[in-house]
């Protein structure tokens, strides 16, 4: 039987099954509703009277409230405990969300989108700490991906409930469905009882400073580090290039949309094969696989001419990052100290959101002068991730054997 693996007392050994009702159904709870009312940002913003350029920082300002609480929602995890940041989450979530509601001015909108993104950053933190406090190595790999693709069905579904939800009642809706979900996955938090209660404990990450994260940590930040701002820009930036291109190619929008739909049908698919493969094998077995398919079919794109060799290479795409799905998390769990957890995922997951912020800005840059360009471009870093992870990074699994 495995021992708790450095988890306190005497909690019973967890397993996925035993994260189904405590992490997995908030988790899909939560993406569900962002899944609502990501597609709907910038149109209410429109709505409220903003330019096109408007409407684009108020969809930004999100992103930036994301990328500006990784770091503090590291520091907040780590002296609250995670259930009760979560709750800290739910509630700037709520007040965004309201805020959102009942607002008229399109400037403040902008400051409630900020401040949702704020509230994500604590969220999704303090579910990736508690899952690499509580599970052991051997079964990590498979938690996170099955937490990233439940993220992925929920991101799938959200979308079709927002928009059901604004035909009905307007912009308000997707809104309300967010706001819903929220409160609801806090409730679940409320009054479900933790069956790992031990490992969550306040203070338990509250040990070593964000300076000390990257004093103590710099070999794997630089090379694990550079792999994960490469997988972030090749999945960001795919949402630029690959619609650009098939306007370029003269598809519409339906079209795209069916593209994007048949490659996100492929993603979600793979999360449990790729936490197997992940677990029995190595990070490396999922990661440079993930990161190369991705960095081949952006490559493919302008050597595409119509739907369905578009399509083909969306698949592709598709493929290589559902079998990527949670090894951003699970790298950062992996390579995360007991004390001082918190803190770490902070720095790793901003490490993540500035290749995702980065990403879209480099290629529609290079975009700006030669869209081809713009694909070569990205799938050249995903290469390079690709190498820096085989060559460069420490195997995870490879170090835990080592420790033990």
């Amino acid at each position: 039987m495995p021992k708790s693996d450095g988890r306190p007392d005497a909690a019973p050994v967890p397993t996925i099954r035993s994260l189904a009702v405590t992490v997995y159904l908030p988790t899909l709870l939560f993406a569900i509703g962002a899944g609502a009312v990501i597609p709907q940002v910038a149109l209410t913003a429109r709505d409220l009277g903003a330019s096109v350029a408007v409407a684009g920082l108020a969809v930004a300002a999100r992103g930036l409230g994301t990328l500006a609480f990784d770091i503090p929602s590291g520091l907040l995890v780590s002296r609250l405990g995670e259930r009760r940041a979560m709750l800290v989450a739910t509630a700037l979530i709520t007040a965004s969300l309201i805020g959102s509601i009942v607002g008229s001015s399109v400037w403040l909108f902008g400051v409630w989108m900020f401040v949702l993104g704020c509230g994500w950053a604590v969220w999704l933190l303090a579910r990736l700490t508690y899952v690499a406090d509580v599970m052991p190595t051997h079964l990590r790999g498979r938690a996170l991906s099955t937490m990233g693709g439940v993220q992925r069905i929920g991101t799938f579904v959200g979308p079709f409930l927002g928009a059901a939800a604004v035909i009905l009642v307007g912009f308000d809706g997707a809104y309300i469905i967010h706001l819903v979900l929220a409160v609801a996955g806090a409730a679940v938090l409320v009054l479900v009882p933790d069956p790992h209660s031990t490992s969550a404990q306040p203070g338990r990450h509250a040990r070593l400073d964000i300076l000390g994260v990257g004093r103590r940590h710099a070999s794997v930040l630089l090379t694990g580090g550079a792999g994960i701002v490469a997988l972030s820009v090749l999945r960001a930036s795919r949402q630029v290039v690959l619609p650009l291109w098939a306007e370029h190619i003269g598809l519409g929008a339906a079209a795209v949309g069916v593209i994007f739909g048949i490659s996100a049908a492929i993603d979600m698919t793979l999360f449990y094969p790729a936490g197997s493969i992940s677990d029995r094998f190595g990070r490396k077995a999922v990661a440079v696989p993930c990161m190369t398919l991705m960095a081949v079919g952006i490559l493919l794109i302008p050597l595409t001419g119509g739907f369905w060799p578009l399509a083909v290479v969306g698949m592709l795409v598709g493929f290589g990052n559902g079998l990527g799905s949670g090894i951003v998390m699970t790298l950062g769990a992996d390579f995360s100290p007991a004390l001082g957890r918190a803190e770490f995922l902070g720095v790793w997951r901003l490490i993540g959101d500035i290749g995702t912020a980065g990403g879209p800005l480099v290629a529609s840059a290079i975009a700006a002068v030669s869209l081809a360009g713009a694909s070569v471009a990205v799938g050249i870093i995903g290469l390079a991730g690709a190498a820096m992870v085989l060559f460069g990074m420490p195997e995870p699994l490879h170090l835990a054997a080592t420790d033990d």
